[in-house]
């Protein structure tokens, strides 16, 4: 069952007074706003910070304090920890690594720093974080209910002005404690950079086992930072290439057993799948439409593989492609109306476009090498894709195949899959000396990549969309 994240909480702050904590709605996508020059004049929620999330702006060095969320009593809870106490440091742990490791924030976690009070809470301490040099503070508060449900109170600060930038509150159970904090870093990432959050989601991806030569691969999920893994297939059938559905509610990823190619979809909330199609040759590179109606896939017949689109409950195959070669993936533009693909008919692997009919199909990648795995962004303003000339690295372009550039520079980076607000794209990385293979992120930028912590090794992830 999902956590309640209440709209409007009201929290008992300090003794003897209730004060409401108002969860104000994340910040929509916007262009970021000057910063105030006065507290009078301090901007409204919808606004972020001077700069863009793609150049290089001072603003990017944003230094923001993210104490330990400090408990009004220290009551025991189920939740990591033990207490509510143990629990406001973790908090504020799993915020600090969600801001730090998305490359826009330099931040200075709970470990780092001293603790506050409760009722620092919403009365900052403001001379003393400007003495630490910080512009940003975040603060926030755990409390225990009978019932044992949590209330997480989280506040934006700006330190220079002495005001208040948004709050939000969330009531979750113990083991989803983990969601309020996602939540609280959303809404910091929101409303300072103007973009869409992404951190409150999930990631799914194959999980690798076992030799070279005779891998075990299951299909599994965990947290956008790595946390609370499992397994969803057992892995007595190979599983590949899984995908979201656009509502999260989904996925949807391919199985050979028996040497049989199926096309499943999984239900996340009932656990149960469902037999899509069954293909009549190998068949590949399951993906959603963006209104969840239909998945396109790849299959090889007769030793031509094309593209087909079929309903996501199942029925008859539509053939979109029909030439001479190879036709594989198919990954749709935000708005539905083309896709993106690659194809070796002109004689090496590189990118093409059609409308969603598979019509008016024309090769956008000329600029050496070849080109593969393509994955439009949720944005719709770049392609992410697989660059092979020598080894092989994750790049992106603009939907016209121009402006291309080098994300990552390793021995082999492949299969790119966007972050919910299309600033990072995940991919995986196989060792040269060892042949295994991790998950690996990296923003558009280039420059801060970061690896993510499997149980076991990891190929083909797919990052879903933010929580309901």
């Amino acid at each position: 069952m999902k956590p309640a994240f209440a709209a409007l909480i009201a929290a008992a702050m300090l003794a003897g007074a209730a004060l409401p904590l108002a969860a104000q709605p994340v910040a929509k996508p916007a262009q970021p706003v000057a910063r105030p020059a006065t507290a009078a004049s301090a901007a409204p929620a919808e606004e972020g910070l001077t700069g863009s999330v793609t150049d290089e702006s001072e603003w990017q060095d944003l230094g923001i304090a993210i104490p330990t969320f400090p408990t009004n009593e220290m009551l025991p809870t189920a939740a990591d920890g033990g207490n509510t106490e143990a629990l406001g440091r973790n908090l504020a742990r799993v915020i600090y690594g969600d801001l730090k490791n998305n490359g826009l924030f330099k931040p200075v976690g709970p470990d780092a720093l001293p603790k506050i009070a409760f009722g620092e809470v919403t009365a900052p301490a403001f001379p003393g974080w400007r003495a630490r040099s910080a512009e940003m503070l975040v603060q926030g508060f755990v409390k225990s209910a009978p019932d044992g449900r949590l209330t997480v109170g989280c506040y934006l600060y700006d330190v220079a002005l002495g005001s208040e930038l948004a709050r939000q509150g969330y009531v979750v159970k113990p083991e989803e404690w983990r969601r309020a904090a996602h939540k609280c870093a959303d809404m910091v990432y929101a409303r300072l950079s103007g973009e869409s959050p992404f951190f409150d989601s999930k990631i799914a991806y194959i999980a690798e086992t076992g030799p070279k030569d005779h891998r075990r691969k299951q299909l599994a999920i965990m947290d956008s930072d790595g946390a609370n893994h499992r397994f969803i297939t057992n892995g007595q059938a190979t599983a590949l290439t899984p995908r979201y559905s656009p509502d999260y509610s989904k996925i949807a990823y391919l199985t050979y057993l028996n040497g049989n190619p199926r096309i499943f979809v999984y239900d996340i909330g009932s656990g149960q799948q469902r037999l899509v199609t069954e293909g009549k040759g190998p068949t590949f590179a399951p993906r959603w439409s963006p209104d969840g109606k239909n998945i396109l896939y790849s299959m090889a017949i007769a030793g031509n593989t094309d593209i087909y689109r079929v309903p996501a409950t199942g029925g008859e195959s539509i053939k979109l492609t029909d030439s001479p070669g190879i036709d594989v993936g198919g990954s749709y533009s935000p708005d539905g109306t083309r896709i993106v693909f690659e194809s070796d008919r002109s004689g090496s692997q590189q990118v093409y476009v059609m409308n969603a009919d598979g019509t008016n199909q024309k090769r956008i990648s000329f600029f050496g090498g070849r080109a593969a795995t393509p994955e439009w962004s949720p944005r719709g303003d770049q392609i992410a894709f697989t660059h092979i000339a020598g080894n092989l690295r994750v790049a992106v372009m603009n939907p016209s195949g121009g402006e291309m550039r080098y994300l990552t520079d390793s021995w082999q980076d492949e299969a790119p899959t966007w972050s919910p607000n299309g600033r990072i794209v995940q991919f995986f990385r196989t060792t040269k000396s060892t042949g295994r293979t991790a998950i690996w992120q990296v923003d558009l930028t280039g420059r801060n990549e970061r690896k993510l912590n499997t149980p076991v090794d990891g190929s083909d992830p797919a990052w879903g969309p933010v929580l309901p």
